[in-house]
């Protein structure tokens, strides 16, 4: 199965999304439509058999700010998180993004 994407595109959405990860870990995926090597990881995290909350940095920048301010993480792109208990359990940026250790920390 592939990734399922979901847009978040607000800071409430945000804010709900940190607080279900109480429930189940969450991933969150920012992606940049202007960078070719956002693209490439795009199709790599695409292989990931979950729900990926997608961050388009051009269209949800604000978003974007909430999650570094949320989790002190400072912001690139592309860059994938994974965050459990409303903690931030894995995360990497450009070719470090690993699809494997995404489905790791889900589990």
């Amino acid at each position: 199965m592939k990734a399922k994407f979901r847009e978040l595109d607000s800071s409430e959405s945000l804010d709900e999304l940190i607080a279900s990860s109480k429930e189940r870990p969450i991933v969150v995926f920012k992606h940049s439509r202007t960078c070719s090597i956002s693209r490439r990881v795009y199709n790599e995290v695409s292989n990931v058999d979950a729900t990926v909350n997608l961050i388009t940095v051009q269209h949800s920048r604000d978003v974007s700010n909430a999650v570094e301010q949320l989790t002190g993480i400072k912001h690139e792109s592309p860059q994938a998180l994974v965050v459990r208990n409303g903690s931030v359990v894995y995360h990497a940026s450009h070719f470090d993004i690993d699809p494997k250790e995404i489905v790791k920390h889900l589990s």
